[in-house]
């Protein structure tokens, strides 16, 4: 059918990979946006299933994987390979030819492989460089925030991209470690959170303190709410009629993005709702992916007057 390589989802397990794909209605030919690529376990399952994928990735490290597991290479007419933030979906689409897309998928869980092997402090549990840039054209890192940010700035990080409870207290101890150095690792931040919690590192049983401090520090440096704003209204845009757009997220906010926009468009009548309520993994999936745990998958399906 084609030659497209079952992948080695090293780089990132993909959450709800069949209910997603089953969501998009694939058929053969098909246009399909893949707006956050990664390993490219969905993308793979779509031509699988007989359709073309645009793939969107703004990780320089997820699109060099891609190009290293394709056997045909780059060029392989069912894949065409961007490196891009989903933000710009919508010109990236138009540049590539494939607005009137019939289905667009965003899985905004944040890969294994940034995780564990990117060097880039996006883990408590890892002693590197405070970076959590996703993209190397973005200027502000985590260590700018985390270093020069007032406490009052680090108190409305902490509390609107993480709703971390404990923030007073967590921007208190940071911003008297800093004055005595600058904190430069994520193991450093990681320790001042865990003491400031009450919380030895080597302690914890279940949640890590520092778990939502860094997820706020991530969204802040990538700017991941607007993106995802401006990325949703795109995909929109270059959706033909009747095409889906499917959505796959992992916290709260995200989710509170997708179920605000998919809700508006509704009542607008210029869209339905496919799930009212939000397909979450199974538990057999969640014992081998313990990542997916949080994941959340909504649909909504452009009307064909819209």
């Amino acid at each position: 059918m084609n030659n497209f390589p079952r992948l080695n989802w090293g780089f990132h397990t993909p959450a709800l990979l069949k209910e997603a794909v089953s969501a998009l209605n694939v058929r053969p030919n098909g246009k399909y946006i893949d707006a956050t690529i990664g390993g490219g376990g969905h993308s793979a399952e779509i031509i699988r299933r007989g359709g073309k994928v645009l793939g969107i990735d703004q990780d320089e490290d997820a699109i060099e994987y891609i190009k290293k597991n394709q056997e045909s290479g780059i060029e392989n007419q069912e894949l065409v390979l961007t490196r891009g933030n989903f933000k710009d979906i919508e010109r990236i689409a138009r540049e590539r030819g494939f607005v009137n897309a019939d289905g667009v998928l965003f899985d905004l869980g944040f890969s294994s492989y940034q995780m564990e092997k990117s060097g880039k402090g996006f883990s408590f549990l890892r002693d590197e460089p405070l970076d959590m840039r996703m993209s190397i054209e973005t200027k502000l890192t985590a260590r700018d925030i985390v270093n020069s940010a007032s406490r009052d700035e680090l108190y409305n990080i902490f509390s609107k991209f993480g709703e971390e409870k404990n923030a007073y207290a967590f921007c208190d101890s940071i911003v008297r470690a800093r004055s005595i150095k600058p904190i430069e690792t994520s193991r450093e931040l990681a320790e001042i959170v865990a003491r400031a919690s009450g919380t030895h590192l080597r302690g914890v049983t279940r949640l890590h303190p520092a778990t939502r401090v860094f997820q706020a520090l991530r969204i802040a440096v990538n700017s991941e709410i607007d993106n995802l704003k401006e990325g949703l209204a795109g995909a929109f845009e270059i959706l033909a009629p009747n095409g889906r757009l499917i959505v796959i997220s992992f916290h709260s906010l995200e989710d509170r993005v997708v179920k605000l926009f998919f809700a508006r468009l509704a009542r607008e009548g210029r869209a339905i709702l496919a799930n009212k309520k939000p397909i979450v993994p199974s538990e057999e999936e969640i014992k081998a992916n313990r990542r997916a745990r949080s994941a959340k998958l909504r649909i909504l399906e452009k009307i064909t007057n819209s």
